[in-house]
């Protein structure tokens, strides 16, 4: 597996976006990170028109993420382990896919198989076997392949099972090769007594180091008593190996987190395009550049604020610095010059808190991103306020299509399936108090309560067309930042809300 492989043989999607899909978090940037580093890693190569991330649980949404992207051809690739709920129910629903080509809105849709499930994933965990014990004989060692399981969908194991059957069956030389899981036997927990070699090597089958394999597994191996910090709080990763039950066990790194990972992504468009018979056998019409050519316009009319970041034009290219920074001298401010360091810029706040919602008045003070031209002006943008672009040319055009928020609470499913039992005026509540411009986003409201009725007076100040900026910023200096559909984090406080009405009743 290597860059040189896939060059030639997808150098048909440059007519297309790419978007990857992931979990994320709330809690710390460990979740997403794998994702954001794959897709750069894809960007650079130059493969695809258009290359973006969308998650679950961070910015920007699924919802979203088409308007991040220009491209009439759409892959999409679930950076996700097995072909469970999320891919099989969560991800079709909210992405709104009718299966594996959806044809909408004048775009050509291709649903591609989750990156775990893929053959090649076997050869990724032979390779992290080995870097985690160098030196350690095979014939000494147990593999343990760890998952999470669940009950939420039989296929959540599969893709484990699959690859320790064939890690067995391949002759690759392990002593035994074995899967674990957090929360179904065989537990992870009982790892001692399901093996039986000097060696121990566990591989966590996750998508990235976040909270459960950086921190719940190893409590459930032994290694800790408790929960330790996250990796991104963390300088080195754990030391190898541990002395454990009279054996040494050697703890590695989640398995998505491994740089191959971008070809596994680029494997299963590869894939997908053999299975449907998708790749064009001609260069399929390339629609023009919009969100760069309404960029390069607002500029011109002296649009030159988003959110808290102001944007001047400097020799052929662009600076971004905090829009209360915008008089300080440059040289005392600390310089960044690539794109990517947006994102950097923009994971947390002064406090060193992560800062899940990048529309929270919360952006750091106290830099200097130097750009060299518009293109790369737009990526920093993506990063430091996703789809925030695409939504305001969306909105100017009138194509933008707000989700009701009882449409958004109808559809949840599993533990957030109760959230739509809040009251109209509950609904206005929720908004002023977790929405509220001047501490928590800056972002203004286009949709209503449901087809019918807008949301509920508390909530006006968020509808209003002096939303969107950074208040007291003049808003025909500002591109808005417009919300299309309420956060994962609305719905979380939708669901507590509803489970709170539900146990206020009286009992039949």
């Amino acid at each position: 597996m290597n860059a040189g492989v896939y060059t030639s043989a997808l150098n048909s999607h440059s007519h297309a976006a790419l978007i990857i899909v992931g979990h994320g978090s709330t809690l710390n940037p460990d979740s997403s990170a794998p994702t954001h580093r794959h897709a750069d890693e894809i960007r650079q190569r130059g493969l695809f028109r258009e290359v973006a991330c969308c998650f679950w649980k961070e910015e920007p949404s699924m919802r979203e993420v088409y308007e991040s992207v220009d491209s009439q051809v759409i892959y999409i690739v679930p950076n996700f382990i097995s072909e469970g709920y999320f891919c099989q129910q969560v991800l079709p629903r909210e992405l709104r896919l009718d299966g594996p080509i959806t044809q909408r809105d004048g775009r050509t849709i291709h649903y591609c198989d989750p990156v775990g499930i893929h053959p090649n994933m076997t050869r990724l965990l032979l390779q992290r076997a080995d870097e985690v014990a160098p030196g350690v004989p095979r014939r000494d060692t147990s593999l343990i392949i760890v998952g999470h399981g669940t009950n939420l969908n039989d296929n959540s194991t599969k893709a484990i099972q699959d690859q320790v059957r064939l890690i067995r069956e391949g002759g690759y030389g392990f002593a035994e090769v074995i899967d674990t899981y957090m929360e179904e036997a065989p537990l992870v927990s009982d790892w001692h007594t399901l093996t039986t070699a000097a060696n121990v090597v566990v591989v966590p089958f996750f998508i990235a180091d976040g909270l459960h394999s950086f921190q719940d597994i190893p409590v459930l191996l032994g290694m800790e008593s408790e929960p330790g910090k996250a990796l991104s709080q963390m300088e080195v990763f754990r030391q190898n190996p541990i002395p454990m039950h009279g054996r040494n066990l050697y703890y590695s790194s989640a398995i998505g987190t491994e740089a191959l990972m971008a070809d596994v992504i680029l494997d299963q468009v590869h894939d997908f395009d053999a299975k449907h018979h998708t790749a064009p056998q001609a260069p399929a019409p390339i629609p023009g550049d919009q969100l760069r050519q309404a960029l390069t316009s607002w500029l011109g009319e002296d649009r030159h604020i988003i959110g808290q970041v102001h944007i001047t034009s400097e020799s052929g290219g662009f600076h971004l610095r905090h829009l209360e920074d915008a008089d300080i001298p440059a040289a005392q401010l600390t310089l960044y010059t690539q794109p990517a360091d947006a994102r950097e810029i923009a994971r947390n706040d002064a406090q060193g808190e992560f800062r899940p919602i990048k529309t929270a008045p919360t952006l750091i003070r106290g830099w200097l991103l130097k750009l060299p031209d518009l293109s790369s002006l737009q990526l920093a943008l993506e990063f430091l306020y996703p789809a925030a672009i695409g939504m305001a040319l969306a909105q100017e055009k009138g194509n933008l299509q707000p989700v009701p928020l009882r449409h958004l609470l109808g559809r949840q499913t599993g533990m957030y399936r109760f959230a739509n039992g809040i009251t109209d005026t509950q609904s206005g509540e929720i908004i002023a108090s977790f929405c509220k411009t001047e501490t928590n986003c800056l972002r203004r409201i286009v949709w209503p309560l449901d087809d019918s009725q807008p949301l509920p007076g508390p909530a006006a100040p968020k509808l209003s067309l002096e939303s969107g900026q950074v208040p007291g910023t003049p808003p025909t200096r500002c591109i808005p930042l417009l919300c299309m559909e309420a956060c994962n984090h609305i719905v979380s406080v939708c669901r507590k809300v509803a489970r709170e009405n539900h146990d206020a009743k009286p009992a039949a």
